[in-house]
């Protein structure tokens, strides 16, 4: 019987935990003041390079982005020697870390579509949506 996940998909998913509980705990860098989330690792068939990617709660400023992935590219040397301490694996990935912008495009989709439903329920008026819901309920 095949694996599941292969032997990258788990390392990928470690490396995730771990990455996000360094930067939680142990980089102090004021360029990341911001909250700092690792929504996703692409890690190499022979786990030699990872991709990772970020996101930065609470901030929509495009410089302010581009500072906090500076910054993490610059700590990649620290983050790398910390998950060498914490995993034991014989070639620590080299780090690169992207923005990933799937949560804010996420979140503004949701809310053209609820606004989009506003507008409908305002437009129709409430007479009109009490018949919707008399139909539903036959």
């Amino acid at each position: 019987m095949a694996k599941e996940f292969g032997r990258p998909q788990r390392v990928s998913q470690e490396l995730q935990k771990e990455i996000a509980v360094i930067l939680q705990r142990e980089i102090k860098d004021p360029r990341l003041g911001m909250m700092v989330t690792v929504s996703g690792v692409d890690l190499s068939r022979d786990l030699a390079y990872a991709k990772v990617f970020v996101t930065f709660l609470n901030d929509k400023d495009e410089d302010a982005i581009k500072g906090g992935l500076r910054a993490l590219g610059d700590a990649s040397g620290y983050i790398r020697s910390l998950l060498g301490k914490a995993m034991r694996l014989r070639i620590v990935p080299e780090l690169t870390f992207f923005y990933d912008n799937s949560l804010v495009e996420g979140m503004r989709m949701s809310n053209l579509v609820t606004n989009v439903v506003r507008n409908d329920v305002e437009r129709r008026g409430p007479q009109e949506e009490q018949e919707e819901e008399d139909k539903k309920e036959d």
